[in-house]
């Protein structure tokens, strides 16, 4: 049996102090929040605002703060010879004015956990000590956890996240649209089996602190899943949840089935909870909104209208087609108001095959949850990121939304990858 230890009361009230004192004072380091007197261009609810904290850093992906509210963040292209960027507002006026740079590769993870930093390229995955800053020790001497990852030309990028037992998550998109015979083409069927599936088109688990690791290492936690950029450990319930990018191609590829419209409408950006051992259905279905149901792929003999099999798991919030869901964060802080706590925000990058629809997404969207599970409709958080009413092509965007993070204080960073902007938004009123 146990023995209970007991705390004197003198005793814990110090312990209290002292735990309210250090994170008082590391809350202190963090640079109050001003929105700009144009939320930086963006369109928010009622009692928050925005700034522009940096510009024109490059292909901006995935970022990460510190506990004194530096920044790092991963360039999906190496800039004179660097792909993760690390920036601090030593002034502290908003502006992260102090920029240094390392790590010869690009790609698109990264996090910080149990200190140390891991960042991904698109075929592996690195990490780096932190000191008690959480500062990089050595940028010159990464440790490589992860190598031989399959990356093809679409699908590529390896976006990584956490549980709280130290295992590692990567997503390996699957480097084709729909496991064609011959990939997006015209009615060519799916190959048997979709042989892929082996190495690419799913989760994998790896240690977090084992050097070296290949698939043979790790674990494919989940099968099925297209792409995943949007990924993120939900710390409420100890789950990974996931943003798949649906298929593309009904139309081009399937004319005789689908038309353009439909082809632009469908099939929806989903949201899945995943646990070990889940097949979301990839390639063998897709989800459509209109219908609340998992269709069977033209590929594998469907029509539009046939379901497919009820053993692959359903998705938990669906959203429109081909916005591209880039990151996903479940929001833990106390800026917001109450009914943003545990809910998740996921970062649209927009669309580039709507048409003749005109082109969506380009936004910061808000779920709430309870209990593990979305307990409302989805809705608009940011919007105003491409600078347009309409997009017609992507390239038209100014900006474009991609990686999220929680800063100490609660204020929300998302990144651009068109111009390279950071933008922050707070909370500024109590009404």
């Amino acid at each position: 049996m146990r023995k209970k230890i007991i705390i004197p009361l003198s005793i814990a009230c110090l312990l209290v102090g002292s735990l309210s004192a250090f994170m008082y004072k590391h809350a202190a380091e963090i640079t109050p929040f001003k929105a700009d007197p144009d939320n930086a261009g963006l369109k928010l609810p009622a009692g928050f605002g925005a700034n522009k904290v940096v510009d024109n850093l490059g292909k901006a992906r995935h970022i990460v703060l510190t506990k004194d509210g530096s920044i790092y963040i991963k360039l999906m292209k190496v800039v004179n010879g660097n792909g993760i960027l690390f920036l601090q507002d030593k002034d502290k006026d908003g502006k992260y004015e102090v920029q240094t740079a390392f790590g010869n590769y690009g790609g698109t993870g990264i996090t910080i956990k149990n200190g140390y930093l891991y960042a991904s390229s698109d075929k592996e995955v690195f990490r780096y000590k932190l000191d008690d800053q959480e500062q990089v020790i050595d940028p010159a001497k990464p440790e490589k956890i992860i190598t031989g990852l399959l990356a093809g030309k679409q699908h590529q990028t390896k976006s990584i996240v956490l549980d709280n037992e130290n295992n590692i998550y990567v997503n390996i998109g699957a480097p084709t649209n729909s496991c064609q015979e011959n990939d997006r083409g015209l009615e060519s069927k799916g190959k048997a089996g979709c042989p892929i599936l082996d190495s690419a088109g799913g989760i994998w688990q790896f240690k977090a602190d084992k050097l070296n690791q290949s698939y043979q290492h790790g674990i494919r936690y989940a099968t099925g899943i297209r792409n995943v950029m949007g990924l993120d450990w939900n710390t409420e319930n100890n789950t990974l949840y996931v943003m798949q990018h649906g298929r593309d191609n009904l139309n081009s590829s399937w004319p005789k089935l689908f038309n353009e419209k439909q082809s632009a409408e469908t099939p929806a950006e989903v949201m899945y909870m995943v646990k070990k051992g889940d097949n979301a259905g990839w390639p063998y279905t897709y989800y459509d909104s209109a219908l609340q149901k998992k269709i069977l792929a033209p590929e594998y003999g469907g029509d539009g209208k046939k379901e497919g099999s009820s053993a692959y798991i359903d998705p938990i919030a669906d959203f429109p087609a081909h916005m591209a869901p880039n990151a996903l964060l479940f929001y833990t802080g106390n800026m917001f108001p109450a009914r943003y706590k545990n809910g998740a925000f996921i970062a649209f990058h927009g669309s580039w095959n709507r048409a003749p629809e005109k082109q969506a997404g380009y936004f910061v969207v808000f779920v709430p949850f309870a209990n593990g599970k979305p307990s409302g409709k989805w809705e608009v958080f940011a919007d105003g990121f491409s600078g347009l009413d309409a997009v017609m092509v992507p390239r038209e965007a100014v900006h474009r939304p991609c990686g999220l993070a929680q800063a100490p204080d609660g204020s929300l960073y998302v990144t651009d990858d068109v111009k390279g902007t950071v933008y922050r938004i707070g909370y500024t009123s109590k009404k």
